[in-house]
């Protein structure tokens, strides 16, 4: 949490409440020498302290304000900061069980309106409730029984808001988990625009968008009732304290009790204070609106994720050996069968090994369990004979590094993103790597060339384009673990014999295992071993040759794709790519 000096933000308002306080005190004085109860040196000196007063008033203010809001501006600034740092930290899964929209509007709006009810209306809060301090002391100086009978009145201004305070807290929690779900409904939207575009659904996204806001409206509706509700309860308070005072005051000065000058000191204290109350009691709701939430943004901060990420390894020998031993694994937020049941592997450095099998045989999650966004129920995955967990978390994923069939690019030039989460990379570096794998040539006929912007999630480039960038992205790190989950569907042949040629020929072939999971059984024919899985379990295990030998799942697999009988795309495609 960041740390913030409060002494020079609270020191000066004693200096404003006084200088503001005396200003009333002195006008009674004045109001004294015009009924002839003082002389004319009063009035003098009266005029003369109140001038001063109210200057030295408005700089100490002037000063306040500044160090508070500078103060409060730092503030917001490393709170949102560590609230985003604090939902980057959570595991994968966190992610799948919560919803985009809801995370993004609790780290933006919600931050917003924290921030927004700290830089203000708590600075209001802080500022009227020392000066109601100051005021009620003075009041109690002038006349203890007027004081009295204002405190009597005080359940009134104070209680019956609060009730409704409460009701309208709840009222806004409610509104921002209902803006959230239509934050949710836009973003899915956005993201997924060619989709809307070609069913030509724009309408009926906008309706559903639509819907999402007038469940809003109604909530924003009650919750204007709530606080108006507030406001009037605080407002016929304030007006019942005013008659009476004046009133009550009105006969103390017929009895002699006060004087004039007294009573019209103590009338201008007591609208001050009333003043302070309704600000209170205005700015209260508002404050307990941030309080509601800022809830939600505090269980992020102190959510520890399920997936620790306290490893400290990181070894400068790292060979890439990887074993998975009787691994079984379920994902948290669905019900049914495990996923993975009791698989065995081994990646070695120097081969590839490929896997291939129908949809939902559990391929993308064994690569999810090697990438470390979720951990087995039960079997060990290990590499270099040391658990994942022991792996530093930068260090591991720069050495296991996954591109995937449908990989994301960043708004950013296509050099800063083959050199992503690395520094500075050389263009002389860049451009090597893409090279091997034939990115370089489209690249090269783009006319801002490696400084051309891919666009949101890539989108100014195309699929194959993509793909070729994204495994330049992971060969720029020399990892010591390249998986490559049909990281190839959408190049072109030549493309394709380039990546495969950097696969099976490269110079790093030796130092690295590689994971090859394709669609195109054709480019798995070269691989040193292939795993067949089908039920979240390994069935078959052997070369091409072998393999086909045996006449067995892959067989199968291969007749299908050669006789095209389930489409271009072997009619398999991954239902578990979503957890990735």
């Amino acid at each position: 949490t960041p740390h913030f000096s409060t002494r020079n933000r609270r020191s000066p308002p004693p200096l404003c409440v006084v200088g503001e306080m005396a200003i009333p005190y002195y006008t009674g004085h004045v109001t004294d020498w015009i009924t002839g109860e003082a002389d004319s040196s009063a009035f003098e000196r009266a005029l003369w302290m109140m001038s001063a007063l109210t200057v030295g008033s408005a700089l100490a203010e002037f000063l306040c304000d500044y160090l508070y809001n500078t103060t409060m501006n730092h503030f917001h600034t490393r709170f949102q900061s560590n609230v985003f740092r604090a939902v980057l930290r959570q595991e994968v899964g966190f992610f799948h069980a919560n919803k985009t929209g809801d995370i993004t509007s609790r780290v933006t709006t919600d931050t917003d309106t924290m921030s927004e009810a700290l830089s203000s209306d708590l600075s209001l809060l802080m500022w009227y409730l020392m000066r109601g301090v100051f005021l009620y002391a003075m009041m109690l100086w002038l006349s203890v029984p007027l004081t009295l009978f204002v405190t009597v009145a005080l359940p009134f201004i104070l209680l019956v808001p609060k009730l409704s305070g409460k009701f309208h807290k709840n009222l806004a929690l409610q509104v921002q988990e209902s803006l959230a779900k239509a934050n949710e409904v836009a973003t899915e939207t956005f993201q997924a625009i060619s989709t809307v575009r070609s069913f030509a659904n724009e309408d009926g996204a906008a309706r559903r968008y639509d819907q999402k806001l007038q469940e809003t409206y109604k909530l924003n509706k009650w919750e204007a009732v709530a606080y108006a509700a507030s406001m009037w309860t605080s407002d016929l308070s304030g007006l019942a304290l005013k008659v009476g005072i004046l009133y009550y005051g009105g006969r103390l000065v017929t009895l002699g009790s006060v004087s004039s000058g007294e009573l019209v000191t103590f009338v201008l204290y007591e609208m001050e204070f009333s003043t302070a109350v309704r600000v209170l009691l205005s700015v209260s709701p508002r404050v307990e609106k941030a309080v509601g939430s800022s809830e939600k943004l505090f269980e992020y901060i102190d959510r520890t994720p399920q997936i620790s990420s306290s490893g400290t390894l990181t070894p400068q020998d790292l060979q890439g050996h990887v074993l998975m031993r009787d691994v079984s694994f379920s994902y948290p937020d669905r019900e049914g069968p495990p996923v993975l049941k009791g698989v065995s592997l081994e990646l070695r450095p120097g081969t590839v090994t490929a896997l291939v099998g129908p949809s939902g045989s559990g391929k993308s999650t064994l690569v999810a369990l090697l990438e470390r966004f979720y951990e087995p129920q039960s079997g060990q995955v290990t590499l270099d004979g040391r658990e994942l967990s022991k792996y530093d978390h930068r260090f591991l994923h720069e050495k296991v590094a996954l591109v995937s069939q449908s990989p994301v690019l960043f708004a950013r030039s296509l050099h800063r993103n083959i050199a992503y989460g690395l520094g500075e990379k050389s263009q002389e570096e860049v451009a090597g790597v893409a090279r091997r794998v034939g990115a370089h040539r489209f690249i090269a006929r783009m006319s801002c060339g490696y400084d051309t912007d891919a666009g949101e999630t890539g989108g100014q480039i195309s699929g194959g384009q993509r793909q070729g960038v994204a495994i330049a992205r992971a060969l720029i790190r020399d990892p010591r673990v390249l998986i490559l989950d049909d990281a190839t569907s959408a190049l072109d042949m030549e493309s394709q014999q380039q990546v495969e040629k950097e696969i099976y020929e490269g110079e790093a072939r030796r130092r690295r295992s590689v994971l090859l999971i394709s669609h195109r059984l054709r480019s798995v024919e070269r691989a040193d071993r292939i795993l067949v899985m089908e039920d979240g379990e390994i069935q078959e295990e052997g070369t091409h040759l072998e393999l086909m030998e045996k006449k067995g799942v892959y067989w199968q697999l291969v007749q299908r794709q050669q006789n095209g009988a389930e489409g271009s795309n072997n009619g398999f495609v991954d239902v578990d790519r979503e957890h990735l």
